[in-house]
C-alpha cells in the first residue's frame, strides 16, 4: 500500500490531530480511520464520469504514535471499480499539502 506516514507523534500532538479530524471530518467510526473528501477539481476523467461512485476519499489512520495517509482514492459506494485507483500526481500533491497544512494549523512540528 502506498502511504504518506508521519510517525513519532507525541501524545499531545495525537490529541490535537484527533480533535481536528473529529471536528472537520466526523468522528472515526472504525479504529481511528477518517475519510477525507478529495477536492472535486482534482478528479481524473474516469472519476468525473463515475458520478454514481462520487464522492471520492482518501483514508487516514490515526494511532497514538503515527498518522498513516493512504494514497488510494476510494469511494464509499463500491469496493471495486475502475475509478478506484492510486492518486495521480495532482491528487497526491493536493492530499499531502492538505495534511501538511493541518500540521501547520495545529502548530505541530514534524
Amino acid at each position: 500500500m502506498k502511504q504518506y506516514v508521519i510517525d513519532e507523534l507525541r501524545f499531545q500532538d495525537y490529541e490535537k490531530i484527533r480533535a481536528y479530524l473529529d471536528m472537520n471530518f466526523g468522528a472515526a467510526e472504525i479504529g481511528g480511520i477518517y475519510w477525507i473528501p478529495l477536492d472535486p477539481d482534482t478528479l481524473t476523467d474516469v472519476q468525473k464520469a463515475h458520478t454514481g461512485c462520487q464522492p471520492f476519499y482518501f483514508a487516514i489512520e490515526l494511532e497514538e504514535g503515527r498518522i498513516a495517509c493512504e494514497l488510494l482514492v476510494r469511494t464509499q459506494n463500491k469496493i471495486r471499480c475502475d475509478c478506484i485507483s492510486y492518486a495521480d500526481e495532482t491528487q497526491r500533491n493536493w492530499f499531502i499539502r492538505r495534511v501538511d497544512a493541518m500540521f501547520d494549523e495545529l502548530e505541530i512540528k514534524i
